[in-house]
């Protein structure tokens, strides 16, 4: 394999034939060139899209009201449908399955807030204790809102990062009171978000005493909660018997598919996930088929060889040099070019993929879901494996051909 006078004759073949074999090995780096930059640009999009499931737990469901599209027990449709306080109470008590549980109850825009001279708009949004397992919150300082604070309807408050920068000037504002439509609120704690700033800039404060700034108000606007079961048809299950209590509690088809808006991310995840697996083998295809064009362009050389060296093969033969030794040297010749130019192509493309995703990350650049493009050790690895692979393919019908040609013939040969 190793042999110096055999890699002599590789190197002095290739040298004679420089051209012939610069666009062979150009059309095979071009194939694993563009192979890694759609995988790369794959996985960019993936990771954009799977950032856009990490404000939320992907085993959460949420539940917004609707208003109902079909007449059910004697009621017309078109009637709003509007979530209370019993409703939560109903699911905790008859629904199994579900590990936390929450009502959202919004102020409507955002309100200005006041700390001392500093005044910023803010969304303010009422929780219970369990919200921010379901939104994926978490504490930096102080504590989270508890059920002390929602049985006695404290004025406290958990802000986000933004909030303080804005505010406090980055300082922690655990302690301090904060002005929100002319009532006093006691920060408690500081959260971070996973999902960047537009999550941070809101403040949470307890969802019993956000109902009550509304003139003692038990509708919520929104119910969530998390599933012990992560498989998709356990969370359908969970969320067909929470609409079901609803809808018994407020008289509409449970089959009505706008009375109630119902986000299940864990099933809107399995689509995704589903979606970009199914991208990523369209890639691998489409990247494969472009290094097989490159593969059959370096066969054909090779029967081209062949062909040039059929006299010189008929010596060798005739010398006593055996079907196994000519067989190898034409693998060799097509394992190196394939290699060589395939490894090539490899490096480029991994380059231009970690360059392009240093310059985004740099620059704080975002570009809709594309997110951190990168090419896995893995697909490097299979890349590679792939080249050796298609070489030894590209060289060995040659090589047959070349082990075929009698002695007598090739002498014959002009």
């Amino acid at each position: 394999m190793f042999e110096i006078d055999t890699w002599q004759e590789i190197l002095y073949t290739i040298q004679r034939n420089k051209l012939r074999t610069f666009l062979t090995a150009f059309s095979v780096a071009w194939g694993i060139f563009m192979l890694i930059i759609l995988l790369g640009v794959g996985t960019g999009l993936r990771k954009g899209v799977y950032n856009m499931f990490s404000n939320s737990a992907t085993n959460s469901i949420w539940i917004s009201p609707g208003q109902t599209s079909l007449s059910y027990g004697g009621l017309k449709p078109g009637r709003n449908v509007r979530l209370n306080n019993d409703d939560l109470l109903a699911i905790s008590k008859e629904v199994k399955g579900i590990d936390n549980l929450s009502t959202r109850f919004s102020w409507r825009g955002e309100y200005r807030v006041r700390y001392n001279n500093q005044f910023a708009d803010f969304q303010v949004i009422g929780v219970n204790p369990d919200y921010r397992f379901v939104d994926l919150q978490n504490i930096v300082a102080g504590r989270y809102i508890n059920d002390f604070d929602i049985e006695e309807r404290r004025k406290v408050a958990v802000v986000g990062i933004s909030v303080a920068e804005s505010l406090f000037s980055g300082e922690i504002p655990v302690g301090k009171n904060i002005e929100i439509r002319g009532m006093q609120f006691t920060i408690v704690g500081m959260y971070e978000d996973p999902s960047g700033d537009d999550q941070q800039r809101r403040i949470y404060i307890p969802v019993s005493t956000a109902q009550l700034s509304q003139g003692n108000n038990r509708t919520i606007h929104a119910i969530l909660f998390t599933t012990q079961s992560r498989k998709v048809q356990g969370s359908k299950n969970i969320a067909k018997e929470v609409k079901d209590i609803i809808a018994e509690r407020h008289i509409f088809d449970p089959d009505d598919p706008r009375a109630l808006r119902i986000s299940n991310f864990a099933e809107q995840f399995k689509k995704f996930k589903d979606l970009f697996d199914g991208i990523e083998v369209f890639l691998w295809l489409v990247g494969i088929g472009t290094i097989i064009a490159g593969i059959v362009g370096v066969s054909n050389i090779m029967l081209i060889v062949v062909k040039e060296r059929t006299r010189e093969i008929g010596i060798r033969k005739a010398l006593g040099a055996t079907p196994g030794s000519i067989i190898q040297l034409f693998l060799q010749e097509a394992i190196f070019i394939t290699f060589l130019a395939g490894y090539t192509g490899l490096i480029s493309g991994i380059a231009l993929i970690e360059g392009l995703s240093w310059y985004m990350t740099a620059f704080e650049i975002e570009i809709g879901y594309f997110k951190d493009p990168d090419v896995s050790l893995m697909t490097a690895v299979g890349a590679t494996l792939l080249l050796v692979a298609a070489g030894a393919l590209a060289g060995y019908f040659p090589a047959k051909k070349a082990v075929s040609i009698q002695p007598i013939e090739a002498l014959k040969d002009e």
